[in-house]
């Protein structure tokens, strides 16, 4: 029956205004039907607790409560709620007969103005970012507070969200998730909440717990013509949208780290502070930030298991969800990380570039790779395959001294602003790997950390196979140079630093738990 109601609903006659053709989407909770000008959204008959739109009655009142939502950062965006009438001529918004369902009926926003589409382009500005943050900020200033409001600031309730995130999650173990890390994350969660209990209190009293948007993502967000829109709040459940104004913002900087844009993360924190004057949100700002990826991996992994979806969108989304789960563990590790330059070092096809990438998500620090290096001091483009022989070109003893060197200042320029740095490269050399060395120890308080990865060589020479015939890697690396690689390669050892020494070709996903833990022994992760 649904099906057929769906198939009906992408037929342009269906709608009370012309259209040359309609396209559907959906979430796990919603259809949404675009036409020319207008989206419809109409909400599934689902219940999981947290919200439940299981009878017509509920997602009419729901509907209402998200025009009514929206219209605070949206006014212009969101029409109203619309019937879904059914009569002897079939189905039509806004038609006559029989009421089966309602509609959200909104304007259409251009799919190139989202700001998670600019940001894959690589079209974002710092000036975006910092518009969208003061509306955040304004919106913050005006939004309500009662003392009903202000009781969900309680560490007993905000426990009560975590609680249910973790129940929610049990069926996700094995899938995108695993019983230890919930574990390991839900000890941290507690642990947190019963230290800062009083200043969750605190903020509850001082009025930052206000009716806030609960769900500030990129995906809900919209420049068009300079003015910013800020979509699809919270409306379901109060629990969500009734939260610290810290924990509103931290979903906006959260996402933004997801999507590899730390400094764009750090210009919405900063402008935040700014126009919002809220110093006292910055202890809170990474709980929250833990809270928000759980939240997004829990989301994502009900699409993985969606019947409704496409066997390719949920393989998307469960992988999405696994980064915003291990998000969340790098959340809980990067709070206790000491100042570190970690460097990679390794046979080309090893795995480097894919740890280092993980690592860099998982603790929000800069990695600066070689290959990219090298290409950037030619004045070439990262894509570019040079095809140059070992030790010539491009990979000339001079150039790669260049390349070398240029990382090094590279690196000292996060550990100046006292962050730690990842250098993605093969450091083949004992000499090469002390300039690093070397540079840590100018830091009085930085430690200097060697990922040293290491496979099989047949499966080096699969990886290298399938790595050209897909073409995905800027790397020059190919199956040719190996030898001449291997012939030059000095491991390295414990009078170096801290060497750990990982065989990858024994994990299926990046190993770094496996690095966390003797960070964790050396104490350059702190108890």
């Amino acid at each position: 029956m649904i099906r057929n109601l769906l198939k009906s609903l992408l037929k342009p006659s269906a709608y009370p205004e012309e259209t040359s053709r309609v396209e559907m989407l959906q979430t796990h909770v919603s259809w949404l039907f675009l036409t020319d000008l207008y989206v419809y959204k109409v909400k599934k008959p689902v219940d999981f607790g947290f919200l439940n739109f299981s009878t017509i009655d509920r997602r009419r009142f729901y509907c209402n409560e998200e025009v009514r939502c929206n219209r605070r950062l949206c006014p212009d965006i969101y029409l109203g709620v619309v019937e879904l009438n059914r009569d002897s001529n079939g189905v039509r918004f806004e038609g006559h007969g029989e009421v089966i369902d309602y509609a959200v009926k909104m304007k259409r926003l251009p799919a190139e103005g989202m700001l998670e589409n600019m940001i894959r382009k690589g079209e974002a500005t710092t000036e975006d970012i910092e518009k969208v943050a003061a509306v955040i900020a304004e919106f913050h200033k005006n939004a309500a507070v009662t003392p009903e409001i202000a009781s969900y600031g309680e560490s007993e309730k905000i426990l009560a969200n975590w609680k249910e995130n973790f129940e929610a999650a049990r069926q996700f173990n094995g899938l995108t998730i695993s019983a230890i890390e919930t574990a390991l994350i839900q000890k941290w969660v507690l642990s947190f909440i019963e230290q800062h209990a009083e200043l969750f209190q605190q903020r509850a009293r001082e009025g930052f717990v206000r009716e806030c948007d609960g769900d500030i993502h990129l995906q809900n967000i919209c420049i068009r013509n300079g003015n910013i829109h800020i979509f699809d709040c919270i409306e379901f459940n109060e629990r969500y949208k009734n939260c610290d104004t810290a924990a509103d913002i931290a979903f906006l900087i959260m996402d933004l780290e997801f999507h590899g844009c730390r400094q764009f993360a750090d210009t919405a924190l900063g402008t935040y502070l700014e126009h919002s004057g809220d110093r006292g949100a910055v202890p809170l700002i990474n709980f929250y930030k833990a809270y928000r990826a759980f939240v997004r991996g829990k989301v994502e992994s009900l699409c993985a298991i969606s019947k409704d979806t496409s066997e390719a969108d949920r393989e998307l989304s469960k992988q999405r969800a696994k980064l915003y789960f291990r998000l969340v563990r790098g959340y809980i590790e990067r709070s206790r990380l000491k100042t570190t330059i970690f460097i990679t070092c390794g046979l080309m096809g090893t795995g480097k570039s894919t740890l280092a990438s993980q690592l860099a998500l998982e603790l929000g620090i800069q990695v600066f790779s070689s290959d990219r290096t090298r290409k950037e001091l030619a004045g070439l483009p990262p894509e570019q395959k040079t095809g140059d022989a070992f030790k010539n070109g491009l990979y000339s003893p001079k150039n790669t001294e260049k390349t070398y060197a240029r990382l090094v200042e590279l690196a000292a320029t996060e550990l100046d602003q006292q962050h730690s740095v990842i250098i993605d490269a093969c450091f083949p050399s004992r000499k090469i790997r002390a300039l690093f060395s070397q540079l840590a120890q100018t830091y009085t308080t930085c430690d200097f950390v060697i990922l040293h990865l290491n496979c099989s060589e047949p499966e080096i020479r699969r990886r290298l196979s399938e790595r050209d015939a897909l073409d995905y890697s800027i790397s020059d690396g190919r199956i040719e140079l190996l030898k001449d690689q291997q012939d030059i390669f000095e491991a390295p050892d414990a009078s170096e630093g801290l060497v750990i020494s990982i065989d990858t070709s024994r994990y299926s996903e990046p190993p770094t738990d496996y690095i966390y833990e003797r960070l964790n022994h050396e104490q350059i992760i702190r108890p």
